[in-house]
């Protein structure tokens, strides 16, 4: 993993976390007077997690080297760290690739 990912994926959530408590209104991922569920704050939940999972899983390593942790705990934790970010990147993927095929639709 790039770690130029992981830091731009940290700065977005602290930019989508900044823009909510300023109260921000009027971007693509608020919701309407129908209701329903705001898609920026499930991506920005989504992202906060991955970014969780995988400091954790760099923090039980670290505790590994320092025989402090247990390597199927390491294991565990570096396993569930990669598939919470290859979601997230398949989603990113996903939505890119919506986006290209918006704009290469005819007016």
């Amino acid at each position: 993993m790039d770690a130029k990912v992981l830091n731009a994926s940290i700065a977005y959530v602290e930019a989508l976390k900044r823009s909510m408590d300023k109260g921000e209104a009027g971007g693509p991922g608020d919701v309407g007077e129908a209701g329903g569920t705001d898609f920026g704050a499930i991506l920005k939940d989504t992202i906060a997690d991955t970014i969780d999972s995988v400091k954790g899983a760099e923090n039980i390593s670290i505790k590994a080297v320092a025989n402090q942790a247990n390597i199927t705990d390491v294991v565990t934790a570096v396993a569930n760290a990669e598939m919470a970010l290859e979601s997230v990147v398949a989603v990113r993927d996903r939505v890119v690739q919506a986006y290209q095929n918006i704009l290469r639709m005819p007016i």
